[in-house]
């Protein structure tokens, strides 16, 4: 498969995959079947596109072309294939868990489930490999779109008040801030073209420059800077296996990874670095990372405490980005995968929590380690990996993000990575000692032990990749060093 076909292969194979679960829908197990077969085919053609990219082969696709001289297009680059790496490979590890959650759970809708899963990443995986801003910004649209019915997915009022606020939020800061941004862009650049080095370089002064960077990070509603975050933790009512799609597959993902990439390809390091009043997105960066913290010291529900959680760690990523230093550009990219693998453990963690001992509460959970074992190691690893304690990924990523303040003298962003740590070990570090040397004193609603074995296996599983991402992140640094160094 050549890397213009794979990257075709890339949106045909989750839309197949679609039209093949609702055919499918009827058969329990011929459905799961497909979801499982379309994930695994779609991180090979992600991993096909990946070695076109290590080998030279850059072919831009055009999928149309609704505008002239605007098409709707795709075009590899090192930090589009990661996001859709990380985006593939986890939706497979989702898939697993999710078959156990829902079984376990008897959920309703489950066609519907797993076919608006299969269309979001149809989205995600548009939005990685755009060529351009307008095609970003149509299949980031797609994604919001296909996970409304996922938040909404319970069907009760709370869950619906939720997906209301979801949906609200992010479709007002993509048509009422990000399109304006997008059209700004091509009126004075002429293209909307990802390019190394930027697009508008001459063309706008330091205030414009400012305003417009502005626009792009608030209309960027998914990457959750405040205060466009409250649609996160509304998303909180939606299943856990949904969550887990939110805060570490695509949706939020998406966010951060479109901040970063209009950062490096259409403004520019260099032209970024010359315009004073870009400091004031670091300042509202490192806001949101502080501010979501102490937040979370509060949350007794699990699922919000890991929601403000996430809210902190994506504005590391638009901190990371916006110190414009090649190596905090590379930590950005490193915390996506860092933040991904570690996350998502979290939210497994959670929703085997709930499946087996009915128990949403942080207070709830003394001793529940000794009931399941397995579960609270993996949320350890994943607690740990957000503070950033070695060996886990979190750890790598702060290093890279470390280095890059150092290299622009950023002390402001070395002291909100020293304090946000501060916060996140108080918040994670009290439930690892609840669950493992407190006595238990809350009766679990089930007494299953483990959850299903698909979800254990699943959460076991993206545990173990945080902790071997701290010794084996060479490939990533490698791929993610041409971003900044083009070849």
């Amino acid at each position: 498969m050549n890397t213009a076909t794979a990257l075709q292969m890339c949106l045909l194979v989750p839309a197949l995959g679609a039209a093949g679960i609702v055919a499918a829908g009827r058969w329990p197990n011929l459905r799961e079947t497909v979801t499982l077969v379309t994930a695994a085919a779609l991180f090979v053609c992600v991993l096909a596109v990946l070695a076109g990219l290590l080998d030279g082969d850059v072919p831009t696709v055009v999928l149309a072309e609704p505008l002239p001289g605007l098409p709707l297009a795709l075009r590899p680059e090192p930090l589009g294939v990661l996001f859709a790496l990380l985006a593939s490979g986890l939706w497979l590890v989702t898939s697993v868990y999710s078959i156990g959650y829902m079984r376990a759970k008897q959920e309703a809708h489950q066609t519907r489930f797993y076919l608006c899963f299969a269309i979001a990443l149809v989205g995600a995986m548009g939005v990685a490999l755009a060529s351009n801003l307008l095609t970003l910004f149509v299949f980031y649209e797609v994604l919001t779109l296909s996970t409304y019915p996922l938040v909404a997915h319970a069907g009760t009022p709370e869950a619906i008040r939720g997906a209301r606020t979801y949906l609200g939020i992010l479709l007002a800061t993509s048509i009422g801030l990000f399109l304006p941004a997008i059209l700004w862009t091509y009126s004075v650049a002429g293209t909307l073209d990802f390019r190394p080095g930027g697009v508008l370089a001459g063309h706008l002064g330091p205030v414009e420059t400012a305003l417009l960077l502005g626009l792009f990070v608030l209309g960027i509603g998914k990457a959750a800077v405040m205060p466009v975050h409250r649609w996160l933790p509304a998303a909180m009512v939606a299943p856990t296996p949904v969550s887990a799609l939110l805060h570490a597959v695509a949706v939020v993902k998406a966010g951060v990874f479109t901040i970063t990439k209009v950062v490096i390809y259409i403004f520019g390091l260099e032209f970024l670095a010359g315009v004073p009043a870009e400091r004031i997105l670091v300042y509202v960066a490192g806001f949101t990372v502080v501010a979501s913290s102490i937040v979370a010291l509060r949350q007794d529900n699990l699922k919000r405490l890991l929601a403000y959680s996430t809210i902190g760690q994506l504005s590391y990523i638009v901190l990371a980005a916006m110190v414009l230093t090649p190596l905090a550009e590379i930590g950005a990219a490193i915390h996506m995968v860092a933040h991904g693998v570690a996350k998502i453990t979290l939210f497994f963690t959670a929703g085997a929590i709930y499946v087996a001992a009915g128990k949403t509460r942080v207070s709830e959970l003394d001793g529940i380690a000794h009931r399941m074992p397995w579960t609270l190691t993996a949320f350890a690893v994943g607690a740990l990996s957000m503070v950033g304690v070695p060996p886990t990924a979190g750890f790598v990523s702060k290093w890279y993000i470390i280095a890059g303040a150092f290299q622009n003298d950023l002390y402001f962003v070395l002291v909100v990575l020293i304090l946000s740590t501060g916060l996140n070990a108080a918040y994670f570090l009290p439930i690892i000692h609840r669950a493992f040397f407190r006595p238990e004193t809350v009766v679990p609603k089930y007494d299953h032990g483990e959850a299903p074995w698909p979800m254990v296996a699943a959460l076991v599983f993206t545990a173990t990749l945080t902790l071997l991402f701290f010794f084996f992140n060479g490939p990533v640094v490698d791929l993610e060093k041409s971003i900044v160094r083009p070849s």
